[in-house]
């Protein structure tokens, strides 16, 4: 199998498909998880996400439920610490108004089994409290999954971007040569259009900004949310704050307003943020989909799979993902 897109689900899905004894090659443009798996907060939190019963609240809700073995899998296996805490965050209200959306969405998410349970915060009229939602470091998932992939024998090519899919679903051409294969994965994030068939949804590039601080350890021991801004901090004390949604194509210009935004907004909910200067600016690119369902699955008729336009939500949907690929893959045709 061929993957094209080295990121948190192309390495995940590489991952499970070689302990199926599954020889894979993996390529990626750049390095392995530099695009969106490196400029993820990584939220798990579909308290944060889903209101609605959807497909994508039941992938979601499955996705979550998975993460402890997903990581503590290739923890073990590769030897490197993996920051992942089921942590409980907390989303507030600073009107009365937002109150009141905050209880309504509350009992919707309940019925879908995404639980909350009311709390105080200083400086909001109202919190709640979703102790199933938790959050990790994509960039020490990445680090682990490169590893156990290549002690499994995956094959993997970084600088080295697919540039198409060969006649007959045979293999790829790469911008360094071809490569001959039985099969096909499609999971390049918001370049992932560039290769599917025509017919399949396009994906889309949203850039999001993000700043960090540092900040003594142990700060803020849980998210911290108000509509669009999210708080958390890494174990090793770097505190994210973010993020924008910007339909901007691939333009990597950094935005100093749009930084600037994103710290006053932090700094509402922190009010010690406001002496600090971020010590860190980036971007990322989600892969946006039309409809929001993520394309995962065989591509009817050919040796195509596809796994991508996850948008916000990659880093949580990584195990489920990966677990619905190798269902498919192995399954009868």
């Amino acid at each position: 199998m061929i993957v094209a897109g080295a990121g948190i689900i192309g390495l995940s899905c590489a991952w499970r498909l070689s302990l199926c004894k599954i020889p894979v090659t993996i390529f990626d443009a750049s390095a392995a998880g530099s695009e969106a798996s490196w400029a993820g907060a990584g939220m798990l939190a579909p308290g944060g996400e889903m209101e609605e019963a959807s497909p994508l609240t039941e992938m979601a809700l499955e996705s979550l439920a998975l993460y402890p073995q997903y990581v503590g899998e290739p923890r073990e296996a590769s030897g490197l610490a993996i920051d992942y805490r089921r942590c409980g965050p907390i989303e507030v209200a600073l009107t009365e108004q937002e109150a009141g959306e905050l209880e309504h969405r509350a009992t919707r998410q309940a019925v879908l089994g995404i639980p909350s349970e009311s709390t105080v915060f200083p400086g909001s009229i109202s919190a709640r409290y979703f102790p199933d939602d938790a959050l990790v470091n994509p960039r020490d998932v990445v680090a682990a999954l490169r590893v156990v992939c290549l002690r499994q024998g995956v094959r993997i090519h970084e600088h080295e971007r697919v540039l198409e899919i060969l006649p007959g679903d045979s293999g790829v051409m790469t911008s360094k040569g071809r490569y001959e294969d039985d099969g096909v994965l499609i999971c390049a994030g918001a370049w992932s259009s560039d290769l599917a068939p025509v017919g399949l949804p396009a994906a889309t590039p949203v850039r999001g900004h993000l700043i960090s601080y540092k900040a003594e350890a142990g700060r803020l021991e849980t998210i911290l949310r108000h509509q669009n801004t999210y708080l958390l901090q890494r174990e090793t004390g770097s505190l994210v704050a973010g993020a924008s949604t910007e339909h901007a194509g691939f333009d990597r210009t950094l935005n100093e307003t749009t930084v600037q935004t994103i710290h006053r907004r932090a700094a509402r909910l922190l009010p010690y943020l406001a002496a600090m200067e971020p010590a860190e600016r980036w971007l990322g690119f989600r892969p946006g989909i039309a409809g929001g369902i993520p394309a995962i699955g065989r591509v009817e008729g050919t040796s195509i799979w596809t796994a991508y336009g996850h948008y916000r939500n990659g880093i949580l949907l990584a195990p489920d993902t990966a677990q619905r690929i190798v269902e498919s893959v192995i399954s009868p045709r």
